[in-house]
């Protein structure tokens, strides 16, 4: 790694490779530059949050629903059998026509099929249940 003085014949040779450390620091130069003049971002997001309304809060607290499927794909409200889809629609048509609609606990078991799951939910997004969630979901993590 020595640096090349010229030829040791003394006879004088066209360069032929171009210097290119001045042509690095003018980029690293104009690139520092460039990064200090950029403006300071700030990352915010702004958010229309509802405003708390303290005359509607409700005198009773929701009820709770217990909506199980289990492994055979037999649904179960409250501990009792459902026997098709169109009594469960009825069950949650009752759950939505409430101003203070009960809280639905969905349960559905590992081995319960995905069909009737998504089943069950669709029905209860097209009857207007609001407040439905998912229950038990640590048994998905094994």
């Amino acid at each position: 790694m020595g640096m090349s003085v010229g030829s040791a014949s003394g006879e004088s040779e066209v360069m032929v490779e171009m210097n290119t450390t001045p042509l690095i620091d003018v980029m690293l130069v104009l690139l520092i530059m460039f990064i200090m003049s950029l403006p300071i971002q700030t990352h915010a997001v702004k958010l229309d949050m509802p405003r708390p309304n303290s005359n509607a809060k409700p005198s009773t607290p929701p009820g709770v629903v217990d909506l199980e499927i289990d492994f055979d794909n037999t649904i179960m409200w409250n501990g009792n059998t459902v026997d098709n889809l169109d009594t469960l629609a009825r069950y949650l048509a009752s759950v939505a026509a409430k101003d203070n609609q009960d809280e639905v606990h969905l349960r559905p078991n590992r081995l319960s099929k995905y069909d009737t799951v998504a089943k069950v939910l669709a029905i209860a997004q097209r009857l207007g249940v609001k407040k439905i969630g998912f229950v038990g979901n640590e048994q998905f993590l094994q």
